[in-house]
């Protein structure tokens, strides 16, 4: 029946906040990753609520989505039924960086508050692109003093290594999540920030859980897409496989975790959603989908207890893998590199 939610495993993101493990990804509603069905993605986001998944991840940057988040609250209350919470994020401008100020900062966050149809930001998800230049940290103040002002309930910080998170931290921030990239193909938080935010209350949201869709069954024993393949997420992630150790070492985890997707009954993506949800310091996985096609499959991740003999498995084969190497979001912020040449730098202007 329309409004009832299912209940699904939930952990607190704050004192009286809290959230289902699994979070519903926004970035394939932006259109780059093929044309959307304005119609059907507002029916379906009915759908995920009504499975428990009540929380999306947005950003202001995302072409449409914040528009298209507010017109489906906005029929939530006109039917007396609880909204989504919403999770976006403040991502100014590169060319803007250097005369961001309280004014700036003011101006996106009533833009986002005037599409979402809201009173207050359930979260709201800061992103520097270039650390070289200043303003970081005052710019996070300027967050939080509009979280004081009532205009923002939650601030948490997006993309950030753990040197730099520990700054905000360090001044003061009240930073309660990261939104970091974290898969079997992606361990870099683990390389610190895991580390970090558990000793200072730091949640992770994790995205790329299953690298655009690349972790799935479609993928096992298919040859590498070609290198445009008109969808921006196995663009990104393609690349993460050839810093993994290339084809065939992704083709050698596919075929492990379809094992062990058997012995579980469950699908491959599954397996790999369960396993980032199992790692420690992870609050919840952000899981992309322009429709609800794969919600069961989606689902069936917490259902999923991970045996002593499918983790050292695991851990085994990514033994052999190389990569990726460094801090969370390093390789993507080098501009010269691959990683950075596919990113787009000024999409709030657009």
């Amino acid at each position: 029946m329309m409004g009832e939610v299912s209940a699904l495993p939930r952990v607190a993101l704050a004192p009286g906040v809290h959230i289902p493990r699994l979070i519903r990804g926004g970035w394939q509603l932006a259109g780059g990753h093929g044309p959307v069905d304005r119609s059907r993605a507002l029916a379906d986001m009915a759908r995920f609520m009504d499975a428990g998944m009540d929380t999306v991840d947005g950003a202001d940057i995302y072409t449409g989505v914040e528009a298209l988040y507010g017109e489906f609250n906005q029929r939530r209350r006109a039917a007396l039924q609880p909204p989504m919470r919403v999770h976006t994020k403040f991502v100014p401008d590169a060319s803007d960086l250097t005369r961001v100020n309280a004014a700036y900062v003011r101006s996106i966050i009533t833009r986002s508050l005037q599409r979402l149809g809201g009173e207050r930001l359930d979260l709201v998800q800061f992103h520097w692109w270039d650390y070289a230049v200043p303003g970081m940290v005052d710019t996070a103040l300027h967050l939080a003093d509009l979280q004081r002002e009532g205009l923002i309930d939650q601030i948490g910080g997006t993309n950030f290594d753990t040197a730099h998170t520990r700054q905000m931290l360090d001044a003061g921030v009240p930073l309660v999540s990261m939104q970091t990239q974290y898969s079997l193909l992606d361990r870099r938080p683990a390389h610190g920030l895991a580390a970090l935010a558990a000793s200072h209350g730091v949640q992770m949201l994790c995205y790329g859980t299953l690298a655009g869709g690349l972790l799935s069954q479609r993928w096992l024993g298919q040859s590498a897409p070609p290198a445009d393949p008109g969808n921006r997420s196995v663009v990104k992630y393609r690349l993460i496989v050839d810093e993994f150790g290339g084809w065939d070492m992704f083709q050698a985890l596919l075929q492990l975790l379809h094992g062990i997707a058997l012995r579980h009954q469950v699908s491959l993506s599954a397996v790999a959603i369960a396993w980032v949800l199992d790692r420690p310091g992870v609050a919840a996985a952000i899981v992309g989908a322009r429709y609800a096609d794969q919600l069961d499959t989606t689902l069936q991740a917490l259902r999923v207890q991970l045996q002593p003999q499918d983790r050292a498995d695991i851990e085994a084969l990514l033994a052999q893998a190389p990569g990726p190497q460094g801090e969370p979001y390093a390789l993507e912020r080098d501009r010269n590199g691959p990683h950075g040449r596919i990113m787009k730098y000024d999409l709030n202007k657009a």
